[in-house]
Protein backbone atom coordinates (compact mmCIF):
# COMPACT_ATOMS: atom_id res chain seq x y z
CA UNK A 1 0.00 0.00 0.00
CA UNK A 2 1.47 3.01 -1.05
CA UNK A 3 1.55 6.26 1.43
CA UNK A 4 -1.45 7.92 -0.74
CA UNK A 5 -3.25 5.42 -0.04
CA UNK A 6 -2.79 5.49 3.78
CA UNK A 7 -3.62 8.96 3.97
CA UNK A 8 -6.93 8.27 1.97
CA UNK A 9 -7.68 5.65 4.73
CA UNK A 10 -6.61 8.19 7.45
CA UNK A 11 -8.89 10.45 6.03
CA UNK A 12 -11.74 7.93 5.93
CA UNK A 13 -11.31 7.09 9.87
CA UNK A 14 -14.14 9.24 11.16
CA UNK A 15 -13.65 8.38 14.52
CA UNK A 16 -16.95 9.82 15.85
CA UNK A 17 -18.54 6.88 14.63
CA UNK A 18 -17.36 5.02 16.77
CA UNK A 19 -17.06 7.44 19.54
CA UNK A 20 -19.65 4.76 22.23
CA UNK A 21 -17.18 2.08 21.59
CA UNK A 22 -13.86 4.27 22.78
CA UNK A 23 -15.86 5.88 25.45
CA UNK A 24 -16.31 1.86 26.89
CA UNK A 25 -12.45 1.09 25.79
CA UNK A 26 -11.19 4.18 27.97
CA UNK A 27 -13.37 3.26 31.04
CA UNK A 28 -12.28 0.01 31.22
CA UNK A 29 -8.36 1.17 31.19
CA UNK A 30 -9.76 3.54 33.84
CA UNK A 31 -11.09 0.32 36.44
CA UNK A 32 -7.65 -0.73 35.79
CA UNK A 33 -5.69 2.61 36.51
CA UNK A 34 -8.09 3.71 39.96
CA UNK A 35 -7.25 0.01 40.96
CA UNK A 36 -3.33 0.84 40.45
CA UNK A 37 -3.39 4.27 42.66
CA UNK A 38 -6.52 3.84 45.10
CA UNK A 39 -6.05 2.38 48.23
CA UNK A 40 -7.71 -1.96 48.44
CA UNK A 41 -10.02 -0.26 50.91
CA UNK A 42 -11.77 1.88 48.47
CA UNK A 43 -11.89 -0.10 45.62
CA UNK A 44 -15.50 -1.30 46.15
CA UNK A 45 -16.49 2.43 44.45
CA UNK A 46 -14.72 0.78 41.14
CA UNK A 47 -17.51 -1.28 40.11
CA UNK A 48 -19.47 1.86 40.35
CA UNK A 49 -17.57 3.64 38.06
CA UNK A 50 -17.98 0.81 35.47
CA UNK A 51 -21.72 0.81 36.03
CA UNK A 52 -21.73 4.58 35.79
CA UNK A 53 -19.54 4.18 32.46
CA UNK A 54 -22.29 1.98 30.81
CA UNK A 55 -24.93 3.65 32.07
CA UNK A 56 -23.58 7.40 31.08
CA UNK A 57 -23.07 5.92 27.44
CA UNK A 58 -26.29 4.40 27.05
CA UNK A 59 -27.58 7.89 27.84
CA UNK A 60 -25.50 9.40 25.55
CA UNK A 61 -26.36 7.12 22.67
CA UNK A 62 -30.32 8.03 23.75
CA UNK A 63 -29.88 11.81 23.26
CA UNK A 64 -27.64 11.88 20.42
CA UNK A 65 -29.42 8.93 18.04
CA UNK A 66 -29.62 10.70 15.16
CA UNK A 67 -27.34 13.96 14.60
CA UNK A 68 -23.78 12.86 16.22
CA UNK A 69 -23.74 8.74 16.20
CA UNK A 70 -26.04 7.98 13.09
CA UNK A 71 -26.07 9.19 9.65
CA UNK A 72 -23.77 8.72 6.32
CA UNK A 73 -20.43 8.62 8.36
CA UNK A 74 -18.49 5.27 8.78
CA UNK A 75 -15.05 4.26 9.84
CA UNK A 76 -13.38 3.71 6.57
CA UNK A 77 -16.12 1.33 5.45
CA UNK A 78 -15.40 -1.11 8.12
CA UNK A 79 -18.76 -0.19 9.83
CA UNK A 80 -21.89 1.09 8.77
CA UNK A 81 -24.91 3.18 10.77
CA UNK A 82 -28.19 1.88 11.08
CA UNK A 83 -30.96 2.45 12.96
CA UNK A 84 -31.08 -1.33 13.71
CA UNK A 85 -27.15 -0.66 14.56
CA UNK A 86 -27.95 1.80 17.05
CA UNK A 87 -30.73 -0.48 18.58
CA UNK A 88 -28.28 -3.13 18.99
CA UNK A 89 -25.91 -0.91 20.86
CA UNK A 90 -28.45 0.09 23.41
CA UNK A 91 -29.02 -3.12 23.41
CA UNK A 92 -25.55 -4.22 24.66
CA UNK A 93 -25.43 -1.39 26.74
CA UNK A 94 -28.04 -2.16 29.02
CA UNK A 95 -27.41 -6.31 29.03
CA UNK A 96 -23.63 -5.45 30.40
CA UNK A 97 -24.98 -2.67 32.73
CA UNK A 98 -27.13 -5.53 34.10
CA UNK A 99 -24.20 -8.14 34.13
CA UNK A 100 -22.43 -5.47 36.35
CA UNK A 101 -25.27 -4.80 38.72
CA UNK A 102 -25.61 -9.10 38.89
CA UNK A 103 -21.80 -9.64 39.81
CA UNK A 104 -22.12 -7.51 42.50
CA UNK A 105 -24.40 -10.54 44.17
CA UNK A 106 -21.93 -13.29 42.54
CA UNK A 107 -18.51 -12.17 42.64
CA UNK A 108 -18.95 -11.23 46.39
CA UNK A 109 -19.51 -14.64 47.70
CA UNK A 110 -15.82 -15.86 45.98
CA UNK A 111 -12.61 -14.65 46.93
CA UNK A 112 -11.48 -13.74 43.23
CA UNK A 113 -10.24 -10.48 41.79
CA UNK A 114 -13.41 -8.30 41.17
CA UNK A 115 -12.03 -5.25 39.02
CA UNK A 116 -10.57 -7.61 35.62
CA UNK A 117 -14.43 -8.58 35.71
CA UNK A 118 -15.82 -5.22 35.06
CA UNK A 119 -12.74 -4.43 32.67
CA UNK A 120 -12.98 -7.69 30.31
CA UNK A 121 -17.68 -7.14 30.86
CA UNK A 122 -16.72 -3.40 29.11
CA UNK A 123 -14.37 -4.58 26.41
CA UNK A 124 -16.56 -7.60 25.76
CA UNK A 125 -19.27 -4.74 25.18
CA UNK A 126 -17.62 -2.68 22.54
CA UNK A 127 -16.56 -5.88 20.48
CA UNK A 128 -20.35 -6.53 20.46
CA UNK A 129 -21.36 -3.20 19.12
CA UNK A 130 -18.72 -2.93 16.46
CA UNK A 131 -19.57 -6.67 15.54
CA UNK A 132 -23.49 -5.55 15.10
CA UNK A 133 -22.40 -2.70 12.65
CA UNK A 134 -19.95 -4.54 10.78
CA UNK A 135 -19.65 -4.00 6.96
CA UNK A 136 -16.26 -5.73 6.18
CA UNK A 137 -15.61 -9.33 7.18
CA UNK A 138 -12.37 -8.24 8.75
CA UNK A 139 -14.13 -6.21 11.67
CA UNK A 140 -16.49 -9.15 11.83
CA UNK A 141 -13.97 -11.49 11.86
CA UNK A 142 -11.57 -9.34 14.60
CA UNK A 143 -14.72 -8.31 16.85
CA UNK A 144 -15.68 -11.85 16.53
CA UNK A 145 -12.25 -12.39 18.40
CA UNK A 146 -12.45 -10.07 21.03
CA UNK A 147 -15.87 -11.01 21.97
CA UNK A 148 -14.74 -14.37 22.25
CA UNK A 149 -11.47 -14.37 23.97
CA UNK A 150 -13.27 -12.21 26.41
CA UNK A 151 -16.05 -14.76 27.03
CA UNK A 152 -13.44 -17.28 27.66
CA UNK A 153 -11.92 -15.74 30.37
CA UNK A 154 -15.10 -14.81 32.05
CA UNK A 155 -17.20 -17.88 31.40
CA UNK A 156 -13.52 -19.91 33.79
CA UNK A 157 -13.71 -16.87 35.85
CA UNK A 158 -14.03 -19.05 39.13
CA UNK A 159 -10.42 -20.34 38.62
CA UNK A 160 -11.19 -22.37 42.09
CA UNK A 161 -14.08 -24.08 40.43
CA UNK A 162 -13.81 -27.16 38.78
CA UNK A 163 -16.98 -26.64 36.81
CA UNK A 164 -16.41 -23.49 35.78
CA UNK A 165 -12.54 -24.51 34.93
CA UNK A 166 -14.36 -27.48 32.85
CA UNK A 167 -16.89 -24.95 30.98
CA UNK A 168 -14.26 -22.99 29.76
CA UNK A 169 -11.93 -25.59 28.45
CA UNK A 170 -15.63 -26.78 26.47
CA UNK A 171 -16.29 -23.50 25.30
CA UNK A 172 -12.36 -22.65 24.66
CA UNK A 173 -12.55 -26.11 22.40
CA UNK A 174 -15.69 -25.55 20.94
CA UNK A 175 -14.89 -21.53 20.18
CA UNK A 176 -11.86 -22.34 18.41
CA UNK A 177 -13.32 -25.09 15.86
CA UNK A 178 -16.02 -22.53 15.50
CA UNK A 179 -13.63 -19.86 14.46
CA UNK A 180 -12.00 -22.35 12.34
CA UNK A 181 -15.02 -22.89 10.20
CA UNK A 182 -16.20 -19.34 9.84
CA UNK A 183 -12.11 -18.28 8.92
CA UNK A 184 -12.54 -20.87 6.38
CA UNK A 185 -15.47 -19.59 4.91
CA UNK A 186 -14.71 -16.19 4.65
CA UNK A 187 -11.22 -17.39 3.22
CA UNK A 188 -13.27 -19.63 0.46
CA UNK A 189 -15.51 -16.40 -0.23
CA UNK A 190 -12.31 -13.74 -0.69
CA UNK A 191 -10.27 -16.44 -3.39
CA UNK A 192 -13.67 -16.75 -5.18
CA UNK A 193 -14.99 -12.58 -5.12
CA UNK A 194 -10.89 -11.87 -6.01
CA UNK A 195 -10.67 -14.67 -9.09
CA UNK A 196 -10.39 -12.04 -12.09
CA UNK A 197 -12.24 -15.08 -14.67
CA UNK A 198 -15.38 -14.39 -13.00
CA UNK A 199 -18.01 -11.99 -13.50
CA UNK A 200 -17.86 -8.83 -11.13
CA UNK A 201 -14.59 -9.47 -10.04
CA UNK A 202 -13.82 -7.36 -6.76
CA UNK A 203 -11.30 -5.32 -5.60
CA UNK A 204 -12.49 -5.26 -2.06
CA UNK A 205 -14.17 -9.36 -1.69
CA UNK A 206 -14.56 -8.78 2.49
CA UNK A 207 -16.41 -5.48 1.93
CA UNK A 208 -19.82 -6.40 2.17
CA UNK A 209 -21.17 -4.66 -0.49
CA UNK A 210 -19.08 -5.57 -2.79
CA UNK A 211 -19.14 -9.23 -2.03
CA UNK A 212 -23.07 -9.02 -2.24
CA UNK A 213 -22.71 -7.42 -6.04
CA UNK A 214 -20.51 -10.34 -7.19
CA UNK A 215 -23.11 -12.59 -5.58
CA UNK A 216 -25.46 -11.16 -7.34
CA UNK A 217 -23.45 -11.96 -10.64
CA UNK A 218 -22.74 -15.38 -9.64
CA UNK A 219 -25.83 -16.98 -7.91
CA UNK A 220 -24.56 -20.63 -8.40
CA UNK A 221 -21.05 -20.91 -7.56
CA UNK A 222 -20.12 -24.00 -5.86
CA UNK A 223 -16.97 -22.48 -3.78
CA UNK A 224 -19.11 -19.14 -2.97
CA UNK A 225 -22.03 -22.05 -2.09
CA UNK A 226 -19.61 -23.58 0.45
CA UNK A 227 -18.06 -20.50 2.24
CA UNK A 228 -21.90 -19.70 2.85
CA UNK A 229 -22.42 -22.76 4.85
CA UNK A 230 -18.83 -22.53 6.65
CA UNK A 231 -19.89 -18.81 7.50
CA UNK A 232 -23.27 -20.12 8.72
CA UNK A 233 -21.97 -22.89 10.98
CA UNK A 234 -19.69 -20.87 12.61
CA UNK A 235 -22.46 -18.09 13.40
CA UNK A 236 -24.73 -20.95 14.15
CA UNK A 237 -21.82 -21.56 17.03
CA UNK A 238 -22.37 -18.20 18.25
CA UNK A 239 -25.71 -18.30 18.64
CA UNK A 240 -26.44 -22.26 19.81
CA UNK A 241 -28.33 -23.66 17.19
CA UNK A 242 -28.61 -26.96 16.35
CA UNK A 243 -26.46 -28.74 15.28
CA UNK A 244 -24.21 -26.68 17.17
CA UNK A 245 -25.61 -26.47 20.92
CA UNK A 246 -23.63 -29.02 22.30
CA UNK A 247 -21.95 -26.83 24.33
CA UNK A 248 -24.75 -24.96 25.73
CA UNK A 249 -25.90 -26.84 28.50
CA UNK A 250 -22.26 -27.69 29.98
CA UNK A 251 -21.33 -23.86 29.71
CA UNK A 252 -23.98 -22.30 30.94
CA UNK A 253 -23.81 -24.32 34.22
CA UNK A 254 -20.09 -24.06 34.65
CA UNK A 255 -19.97 -20.37 33.85
CA UNK A 256 -20.85 -17.73 37.10
CA UNK A 257 -24.36 -16.62 36.70
CA UNK A 258 -23.69 -13.51 35.10
CA UNK A 259 -21.50 -14.35 32.64
CA UNK A 260 -24.07 -17.36 32.24
CA UNK A 261 -26.79 -14.44 31.72
CA UNK A 262 -24.42 -12.27 29.11
CA UNK A 263 -23.96 -15.42 27.19
CA UNK A 264 -27.56 -16.17 26.94
CA UNK A 265 -28.69 -12.39 25.83
CA UNK A 266 -26.14 -10.53 24.94
CA UNK A 267 -23.65 -13.10 23.09
CA UNK A 268 -26.70 -14.47 21.36
CA UNK A 269 -28.32 -10.61 20.39
CA UNK A 270 -24.75 -10.16 18.66
CA UNK A 271 -24.94 -13.50 16.23
CA UNK A 272 -28.57 -12.74 15.41
CA UNK A 273 -27.56 -8.85 14.62
CA UNK A 274 -24.96 -11.12 12.17
CA UNK A 275 -26.81 -12.89 10.79
CA UNK A 276 -29.68 -10.47 9.54
CA UNK A 277 -26.68 -8.56 8.16
CA UNK A 278 -25.70 -11.78 5.83
CA UNK A 279 -29.16 -13.18 5.54
CA UNK A 280 -31.79 -10.63 5.65
CA UNK A 281 -33.69 -9.62 3.11
CA UNK A 282 -31.17 -6.71 1.68
CA UNK A 283 -27.89 -8.73 3.67
CA UNK A 284 -24.81 -9.89 1.88
CA UNK A 285 -26.31 -13.52 0.81
CA UNK A 286 -29.33 -12.45 -0.44
CA UNK A 287 -28.63 -13.64 -3.90
CA UNK A 288 -28.06 -17.21 -2.11
CA UNK A 289 -31.62 -17.43 -0.94
CA UNK A 290 -32.05 -20.34 -2.25
CA UNK A 291 -29.26 -21.47 0.16
CA UNK A 292 -29.95 -20.22 2.71
CA UNK A 293 -33.59 -20.09 3.37
CA UNK A 294 -33.62 -24.25 3.32
CA UNK A 295 -30.78 -24.31 5.40
CA UNK A 296 -31.92 -21.63 8.38
CA UNK A 297 -35.71 -23.10 7.98
CA UNK A 298 -34.35 -26.61 8.77
CA UNK A 299 -32.15 -25.20 11.39
CA UNK A 300 -35.22 -23.04 13.12
CA UNK A 301 -37.36 -26.53 13.19
CA UNK A 302 -34.68 -28.58 14.91
CA UNK A 303 -33.77 -25.75 17.10
CA UNK A 304 -36.99 -25.08 18.80
CA UNK A 305 -37.55 -29.12 18.76
CA UNK A 306 -34.55 -30.03 20.69
CA UNK A 307 -34.15 -27.28 22.91
CA UNK A 308 -37.79 -27.71 24.71
CA UNK A 309 -37.50 -31.60 24.68
CA UNK A 310 -33.78 -31.09 26.18
CA UNK A 311 -35.04 -28.97 28.71
CA UNK A 312 -37.30 -31.45 29.63
CA UNK A 313 -35.70 -33.56 31.76
CA UNK A 314 -33.28 -31.17 33.37
CA UNK A 315 -33.10 -30.20 37.13
CA UNK A 316 -29.60 -27.99 37.16
CA UNK A 317 -32.25 -24.36 36.66
CA UNK A 318 -28.84 -23.29 34.92
CA UNK A 319 -28.97 -26.26 32.50
CA UNK A 320 -32.88 -25.56 31.80
CA UNK A 321 -32.77 -22.10 31.07
CA UNK A 322 -29.53 -22.99 28.58
CA UNK A 323 -31.28 -25.04 26.86
CA UNK A 324 -34.57 -22.65 26.92
CA UNK A 325 -31.98 -20.65 25.48
CA UNK A 326 -31.58 -23.50 21.90
CA UNK A 327 -35.16 -22.96 22.02
CA UNK A 328 -35.39 -19.07 21.70
CA UNK A 329 -32.60 -19.15 18.93
CA UNK A 330 -35.04 -21.35 17.11
CA UNK A 331 -37.96 -18.78 17.24
CA UNK A 332 -35.28 -15.82 16.31
CA UNK A 333 -33.73 -18.23 12.93
CA UNK A 334 -37.66 -18.14 12.13
CA UNK A 335 -37.81 -14.52 12.40
CA UNK A 336 -34.42 -13.99 9.90
CA UNK A 337 -35.85 -16.38 7.69
CA UNK A 338 -38.96 -14.41 7.41
CA UNK A 339 -37.21 -10.99 7.06
CA UNK A 340 -36.22 -11.93 3.52
CA UNK A 341 -39.92 -11.59 2.47
CA UNK A 342 -41.66 -10.19 5.49
CA UNK A 343 -40.11 -6.61 6.22
CA UNK A 344 -41.84 -6.45 10.04
CA UNK A 345 -40.01 -9.63 10.27
CA UNK A 346 -36.95 -7.29 11.39
CA UNK A 347 -38.98 -5.36 14.06
CA UNK A 348 -40.42 -8.67 15.60
CA UNK A 349 -36.84 -9.49 15.98
CA UNK A 350 -35.77 -6.67 17.42
CA UNK A 351 -38.52 -6.51 19.94
CA UNK A 352 -38.21 -10.60 20.75
CA UNK A 353 -34.42 -10.17 21.66
CA UNK A 354 -35.74 -6.80 24.30
CA UNK A 355 -38.54 -9.03 25.58
CA UNK A 356 -35.80 -12.08 26.32
CA UNK A 357 -33.45 -9.23 27.81
CA UNK A 358 -35.87 -8.36 30.66
CA UNK A 359 -36.97 -11.54 31.44
CA UNK A 360 -33.94 -13.22 31.19
CA UNK A 361 -32.25 -10.77 33.35
CA UNK A 362 -35.45 -10.83 35.63
CA UNK A 363 -35.08 -14.79 36.43
CA UNK A 364 -30.80 -14.51 36.64
CA UNK A 365 -31.62 -11.79 39.05
CA UNK A 366 -33.55 -14.46 41.69
CA UNK A 367 -30.56 -17.34 40.26
CA UNK A 368 -28.66 -15.33 41.84
CA UNK A 369 -29.78 -14.40 45.67
CA UNK A 370 -30.88 -18.02 45.48
CA UNK A 371 -27.15 -19.49 44.46
CA UNK A 372 -24.84 -20.97 46.81
CA UNK A 373 -21.08 -20.34 47.12
CA UNK A 374 -21.13 -23.43 44.29
CA UNK A 375 -21.83 -21.41 41.30
CA UNK A 376 -22.73 -24.19 39.15
CA UNK A 377 -25.09 -25.95 42.04
CA UNK A 378 -28.89 -24.67 41.21
CA UNK A 379 -31.74 -26.80 41.18
CA UNK A 380 -34.71 -27.13 41.19
CA UNK A 381 -35.19 -28.04 44.93
CA UNK A 382 -33.42 -25.35 46.09
CA UNK A 383 -36.69 -22.99 44.61
CA UNK A 384 -39.30 -24.72 47.14
CA UNK A 385 -40.74 -22.39 49.65
CA UNK A 386 -39.46 -19.36 47.95
CA UNK A 387 -43.20 -18.19 47.88
CA UNK A 388 -43.44 -18.12 51.62
CA UNK A 389 -39.74 -17.08 52.09
CA UNK A 390 -39.82 -14.08 49.82
CA UNK A 391 -43.05 -13.63 47.97
CA UNK A 392 -41.27 -10.72 46.26
CA UNK A 393 -38.47 -12.98 44.67
CA UNK A 394 -40.72 -15.63 43.94
CA UNK A 395 -43.51 -12.86 41.92
CA UNK A 396 -40.49 -11.49 39.63
CA UNK A 397 -39.22 -15.41 38.67
CA UNK A 398 -43.02 -16.24 38.48
CA UNK A 399 -42.81 -12.65 35.40
CA UNK A 400 -40.18 -13.30 34.03
CA UNK A 401 -40.44 -17.25 33.08
CA UNK A 402 -43.87 -16.63 31.88
CA UNK A 403 -42.90 -14.33 29.76
CA UNK A 404 -39.87 -16.54 28.68
CA UNK A 405 -43.14 -19.01 27.85
CA UNK A 406 -44.85 -17.21 26.26
CA UNK A 407 -48.17 -16.33 28.74
CA UNK A 408 -50.24 -13.23 27.33
CA UNK A 409 -50.46 -10.09 28.20
CA UNK A 410 -46.36 -10.68 28.90
CA UNK A 411 -44.39 -9.36 26.76
CA UNK A 412 -42.91 -12.73 26.09
CA UNK A 413 -46.30 -13.27 24.54
CA UNK A 414 -45.86 -10.41 21.48
CA UNK A 415 -42.81 -11.28 20.76
CA UNK A 416 -43.31 -14.91 19.73
CA UNK A 417 -46.93 -13.77 18.52
CA UNK A 418 -44.89 -10.87 15.76
CA UNK A 419 -42.44 -13.49 14.78
CA UNK A 420 -45.40 -15.80 14.46
CA UNK A 421 -47.23 -13.28 12.64
CA UNK A 422 -44.19 -12.67 10.16
CA UNK A 423 -43.68 -16.16 9.43
CA UNK A 424 -47.31 -16.79 8.49
CA UNK A 425 -46.81 -13.64 6.29
CA UNK A 426 -43.65 -15.48 4.44
CA UNK A 427 -46.06 -18.74 3.63
CA UNK A 428 -43.54 -20.63 5.98
CA UNK A 429 -46.54 -22.33 7.82
CA UNK A 430 -45.37 -26.10 8.44
CA UNK A 431 -42.41 -23.90 10.81
CA UNK A 432 -46.11 -22.40 12.67
CA UNK A 433 -46.94 -26.18 13.67
CA UNK A 434 -43.76 -27.16 15.07
CA UNK A 435 -43.56 -23.12 16.74
CA UNK A 436 -46.79 -23.99 18.43
CA UNK A 437 -45.38 -27.38 19.60
CA UNK A 438 -42.55 -25.87 21.03
CA UNK A 439 -44.22 -23.06 22.99
CA UNK A 440 -46.39 -26.12 24.69
CA UNK A 441 -43.83 -27.63 25.59
CA UNK A 442 -41.85 -25.05 26.93
CA UNK A 443 -45.09 -24.81 29.45
CA UNK A 444 -44.40 -27.92 30.76
CA UNK A 445 -40.84 -27.29 32.48
CA UNK A 446 -41.10 -23.20 32.85
CA UNK A 447 -44.46 -24.08 34.83
CA UNK A 448 -42.34 -26.61 36.62
CA UNK A 449 -40.31 -24.56 38.13
CA UNK A 450 -43.06 -22.08 38.83
CA UNK A 451 -44.60 -25.00 41.10
CA UNK A 452 -41.27 -25.40 42.89
CA UNK A 453 -41.03 -22.03 43.93
CA UNK A 454 -45.12 -21.69 44.95
CA UNK A 455 -46.51 -24.92 45.53
CA UNK A 456 -43.60 -26.97 47.42
CA UNK A 457 -42.09 -26.82 50.26
CA UNK A 458 -38.54 -27.67 51.09
CA UNK A 459 -37.33 -30.91 53.23
CA UNK A 460 -34.61 -31.01 55.43
CA UNK A 461 -32.44 -33.80 54.67
CA UNK A 462 -31.78 -36.99 56.76
CA UNK A 463 -29.21 -36.56 59.10
CA UNK A 464 -27.88 -39.83 56.70
CA UNK A 465 -27.77 -40.15 53.40
CA UNK A 466 -29.87 -37.36 52.59
CA UNK A 467 -30.17 -34.69 49.83
CA UNK A 468 -27.53 -31.79 50.41
CA UNK A 469 -28.73 -28.79 52.05
CA UNK A 470 -30.53 -25.80 50.69
CA UNK A 471 -27.64 -23.25 50.03
CA UNK A 472 -28.42 -19.69 52.28
CA UNK A 473 -30.77 -16.98 50.37
CA UNK A 474 -29.29 -14.12 50.08
CA UNK A 475 -31.48 -10.71 51.07
CA UNK A 476 -32.36 -8.79 48.48
CA UNK A 477 -31.39 -4.90 48.84
CA UNK A 478 -33.54 -2.12 48.39
CA UNK A 479 -31.62 -1.20 44.75
CA UNK A 480 -31.62 -5.05 43.57
CA UNK A 481 -35.56 -5.19 44.62
CA UNK A 482 -35.97 -1.79 42.87
CA UNK A 483 -33.81 -3.21 39.73
CA UNK A 484 -35.95 -6.52 39.86
CA UNK A 485 -39.20 -4.90 40.44
CA UNK A 486 -38.50 -2.64 37.36
CA UNK A 487 -37.30 -5.79 35.25
CA UNK A 488 -40.90 -7.51 35.84
CA UNK A 489 -43.11 -4.95 35.63
CA UNK A 490 -41.01 -3.36 32.11
CA UNK A 491 -42.12 -7.16 31.00
CA UNK A 492 -45.98 -6.52 31.84
CA UNK A 493 -46.05 -3.19 30.22
CA UNK A 494 -44.41 -4.07 26.84
CA UNK A 495 -47.06 -6.67 26.70
CA UNK A 496 -49.80 -4.42 26.54
CA UNK A 497 -47.51 -1.11 24.91
CA UNK A 498 -44.55 -1.70 22.35
CA UNK A 499 -43.77 1.69 22.22
CA UNK A 500 -41.65 2.41 19.12
CA UNK A 501 -41.43 -1.24 18.02
CA UNK A 502 -45.45 -0.55 17.31
CA UNK A 503 -44.25 1.94 14.63
CA UNK A 504 -41.06 -0.22 13.54
CA UNK A 505 -43.63 -3.29 12.74
CA UNK A 506 -46.39 -1.44 10.71
CA UNK A 507 -43.74 0.12 8.21
CA UNK A 508 -43.87 -0.92 4.94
Amino acid sequence: MNLEAVKLAAANNVWSAIFPEMMLGCIALLLLVLEMLLPPKHHEVIPDVAAAGLFGTLIGLIINWHPIWIGSETFNGLIRHTEAGQVMRGFFLTSALLVCLLARLTLRRQAMPRIEFYHIVLVVTAAMMLLAQSNHFVMLFVALETLTIGLYILVSYFRTSTASLEAGLKYLLMGALSSGMLLFGIVLLYGVAGNPTLPAQSTQPLHYPELARFLAANPHHFLASLGIVFILAGVAFKIGAFPFQIWVPDVYQGAPTPVTAFLAVASKGAGFAVLLALCGAHGVFSAYAWLTTPILTAMAAATILFGNIAALTQHNVKRLIGLSGVSHAGFLILGVVASQTVPMAVGAIYFYLFAYLIASFAVFGVMSHLAGADDSDQELEHYSGLAKDSPFLATVLAVGLGSLAGIPPLAGFMGKLFVLMAAFQSGARWLLAIAALGVVISIYYYFGWIKAAFFETWTPPAESGGAPARPARTSVAPSTGLLLGALALASIALGFYQGPWGEWLARP
